[in-house]
């Protein structure tokens, strides 16, 4: 995945792949491949390990069944000290704040404090203005199902020369404002009608954590830890806000920064000030955090059964794209074996992570690559469900 794909995404890695696969050729990096523990699992410890003879530095996995879990690391967390990733590693995990941000508005709207149907103007009024955007046709649904049309702030040219491209060590450590990052969507056009098509925009979610602001009273990231974090025990969870370093275990993450996936130079570009990404993909987890939040979601302990039922009712993403579909912050994947997953991708600096779960919630799989540029995160996937 080049860092434009990055860029454009910031991203759902999943909805990356669906929408435009990219293959990149880099070198095998020399790397010995812990073999993990539990049994069963040899397909997903091969592809693990391909992400590795890839170009990725580091790859951590772990897969649950009802028999047990699986954890099956291999390469470095630190290519200066030859670390080795272990299964514990936090990391950025990118757009699966996604999923963390809607399960806290349809938690609101089970609590009758909103309506998903109620218009963005209501809770953002003039937010969304300019360049034909009007935030009274769009609905708090289509921010969350990315069918309001709104443009992608991060698809902008001036704002991914910044954040992901050459200007990234200079600007690492600046502060964005959410308003800031949506006035860079207002510069341009809408993608399309609200309805009328289906659009992935970081944009979306920025403004879905601003409205649970409006809501609550409290910052977005705040409603996370208390609705969702502290009960459900995430230790390793955290939304860190404007912080730019990593909490321990933690290993470092790898960008080329730049639309060339044959660049030659590699930069670590572990810290960074993450408000660029906001309630858009500004998270941090771990393999075993991320696989208990998809299953108790998709158990039904985080939402009521009406609100379980809205979130998985999914559009799709194109005519030419029936095996995936997106619901309300969570994506439904059909995999070539017929199987069907749930969950979601991110990608942010360094960072590819991916957590999906099968509907009835009894088989998980979460797993994160530290690397941007090369890296096979569906083929891992594929491996341990099919």
């Amino acid at each position: 995945m080049t860092v434009r794909t990055v860029r454009t995404a910031l991203t759902g890695a999943v909805v990356a792949a669906a929408v435009a696969a990219t293959t990149a050729f880099v070198a095998p990096a020399a790397n010995a491949a812990w073999p993990g523990t539990g049994g069963g699992h040899d397909g997903t410890r091969a592809a693990v390990e391909a992400a590795v003879r890839a170009g990725v530095p580091g790859v951590v996995a772990r897969a649950q069944e009802p028999g047990g879990a699986w954890d099956g690391t291999t390469g470095l967390g630190n290519t200066a000290t030859g670390r080795e990733r272990l299964p514990q590693d936090r990391f950025r995990v990118g757009s699966i704040t996604k999923t963390f941000v809607a399960t806290v508005l349809l938690q609101l709207e089970a609590e009758g404090r909103l309506s998903l149907d109620d218009r963005v103007e209501k809770w953002l009024p003039g937010v969304v203005r300019g360049n034909g955007h009007d935030g009274r046709r769009i609905t708090v649904r289509q921010l969350l199902n990315h069918t309001s049309g709104v443009h992608n702030y991060t698809a902008d040219p001036d704002f991914g020369a910044k954040v992901f491209g050459p200007g990234f060590f200079e600007h690492r450590y600046d502060t964005w404002k959410d308003r800031e990052l949506v006035a860079v969507a207002m510069a341009h056009k809408p993608e399309f009608a609200p309805g009328t098509g289906w659009s992935y925009s970081n944009t979306n979610y920025v403004l879905a954590g601003m409205v649970i602001e409006e809501v609550t009273g409290r910052p977005y990231g705040k409603e996370v830890e208390r609705r969702i974090l502290r009960p459900l025990r995430l230790h390793a969870t955290s939304v860190p806000g404007t912080a730019a370093g990593m909490p321990r275990p933690s290993g470092r993450a790898y960008s080329k920064l730049s639309d060339d996936p044959a660049a030659d130079k590699v930069h670590d570009v572990t810290e960074l000030n993450p408000s660029a990404a906001g309630a858009a993909g500004e998270m941090i987890s771990n393999t075993s955090d991320l696989q208990r939040f998809y299953r108790a979601l998709l158990g039904g302990k985080l939402l009521p059964a009406e609100q379980l039922k809205e979130m998985t009712d999914t559009v799709p993403l194109s005519p030419e794209s029936p095996r995936y579909g997106y619901g309300l912050g969570l994506m439904r994947t059909e995999l070539s074996c017929g199987k069907e997953v749930w969950g979601h991708g991110g990608g942010i600096h360094g960072s590819l992570s991916e957590a999906v779960a099968t509907r009835d919630a009894r088989h998980s799989l979460a797993l994160n690559l530290n690397a941007d540029w090369t890296g096979d995160t569906a083929a891992i996937v594929e491996a341990e469900f099919c």
